[in-house]
């Protein structure tokens, strides 16, 4: 029985493998493979049919699942100092803070503890304790799970790779509950050798670190060059940190609260020119855990909770730098990411009422704001200074306060950032509440944004 070509074809609602042998076609179900939206199936699609073929890739733009996945519940630590004694002598672990959000995100999500099938963690940090923390808090937990329990590491969208295998995890059958969670302790670390790991991973060790170059290094020259195409000015980029810390003054579990101007940011000491001090994210400690489920479990519970409505991701083949040249500052992955998850949710910028991005500096929120097409390009500070990126105007861009004042725990920054806007689509915003919210968007990234991932949110009543 000799196959003599292959596709995939859709019948109804359901995709299938279709191999023609020399005498009659045979049809294998994708139902097990095709368990993502606009998904690239795997580069070789093996059918055994006598033999082995391999089928080319096929990527399924559009593809719609019957299984919608929702947020339906979360819990969030305070980011600040956690790492260590604290000055009244108690030190705090990281399975305790973490396993105490797990019992409040349940909570909020109206289910038990026997719900849950899979549980995703970020990767902590290498100055954790407790290595194999993942199976260590199952046992902590006392929480068998038959889907699955790992931990994820992608850097900066370390907590977003958690947040999308835990909806996969849904989306494959394998549970109807998962978690997404992490803790990063980090600031009981000496800054020299926190900084040591941090350019190891984010740079060329042959190119790069020798040479002592740094994200903020990165950042620092796109300012230079935003500047210097748009007629921009460093009053305008220092807006969004003022921007972000009046955001975080009404947020309760922000690092950074005490009011700020712009007189403020630009007195600071430059850390990578034009960037100054207080438009850089400082260190922090937090954690995070986020009940993710079947829009079924959701409906039944009889809560509010927030659909996951479209997902975007793209790379760019770049490692932070690229030798390649390129517009440094149009950021194309979070462009196409972009694009794809508005494709993949039916909806286009114009129709989100907020947005949390990933952005480490001023002019990265910039930049990504630009990309996604939440501002024109080249209008992205001007418009962060007129107030349209604030609460209360056209389209609010990190109510949470953002990295540089919310706070920046790296292995779970992300995880905030879903939060966020769990909560202001649940109308939980307090005094940062943005009116009448429905559709939100998170978007992180991979170095300097040569990855990006992007999940449109949706509110559900």
């Amino acid at each position: 029985m000799g196959v003599v070509a292959g596709a995939i074809v859709r019948t109804n609602d359901c995709f299938q493998i279709a191999c023609v042998t020399k005498k009659y076609p045979i049809f294998f179900m994708l139902s097990d493979l095709l368990n993502a939206k606009s998904r690239i199936l795997r580069e070789y699609l093996q059918v055994r049919t006598g033999r082995v073929i391999a089928l080319p890739t096929y990527r399924m733009e559009g593809v719609r699942l019957n299984e919608n996945v929702a947020i339906l519940g979360g819990a969030a630590s305070p980011v600040g100092k956690m790492q260590g004694v604290s000055e009244d002598g108690i030190q705090q672990l990281e399975h305790e803070v973490l396993a105490k959000l797990v019992v409040e995100a349940l909570a909020d999500a109206g289910l038990e503890k026997s719900d849950v099938g899979s549980m995703i963690f970020t990767l902590p940090r290498p100055y954790t304790q407790q290595k194999y923390f993942a199976t260590f808090m199952a046992n902590y937990l006392r929480l068998p799970c038959d889907g699955l329990v790992m931990e994820v590491m992608g850097n900066g969208m370390t907590p977003a790779l958690a947040f999308q295998t835990a909806i996969d995890q849904v989306r494959l059958g394998r549970t109807k509950v998962a978690l997404a969670l992490g803790v990063n302790f980090e600031t009981g670390t000496p800054s020299a050798e926190h900084m040591m790991s941090s350019m190891r991973a984010t740079g060329d060790v042959d190119f790069h670190t020798p040479f002592g170059f740094t994200p903020i290094s990165w950042y620092a020259m796109d300012a230079v060059r935003y500047i210097h195409e748009h007629n921009s000015s460093r009053e305008d980029i220092a807006s969004v940190a003022v921007k972000n810390r009046r955001h975080a003054m009404d947020n309760p579990i922000a690092q950074y609260r005490k009011p700020m101007s712009l007189d403020d940011v630009l007195a600071q000491r430059p850390i990578v020119e034009p960037l100054g001090l207080f438009e850089v994210p400082g260190r922090g400690d937090g954690a995070v855990c986020l009940v993710v489920a079947s829009e079924d479990v959701a409906r039944g519970t009889g809560k509010p909770f927030v659909r996951v409505k479209g997902e975007g991701f793209y790379h760019e083949g770049a490692h932070q730098i690229s030798e390649m040249p390129n517009d440094m500052i149009s950021f194309e992955a979070a462009k196409i990411a972009g694009a794809k998850a508005f494709l993949n949710a039916g909806i286009s910028a114009k129709n989100l009422d907020l947005a949390e991005i990933y952005a480490p500096c001023t002019i990265v929120e910039i930049l990504v704001a630009e990309a996604l097409g939440l501002c024109p390009r080249g209008q992205g500070a001007r418009q962060a200074a007129n107030g349209e990126t604030s609460v209360g105007g056209r389209i609010p861009i990190c109510t949470s306060g953002g990295l540089l004042s919310r706070g920046h725990p790296a292995y779970v920054t992300a995880l905030y950032s879903y939060f966020e806007v769990l909560e202001q689509l649940r109308g939980r915003g307090g005094a940062r509440q943005v009116s009448d919210a429905e559709l939100g968007i998170v978007c992180t990234e991979l170095g300097n944004y040569n990855a990006a991932m992007v999940h449109v949110l949706e509110a559900v009543a």
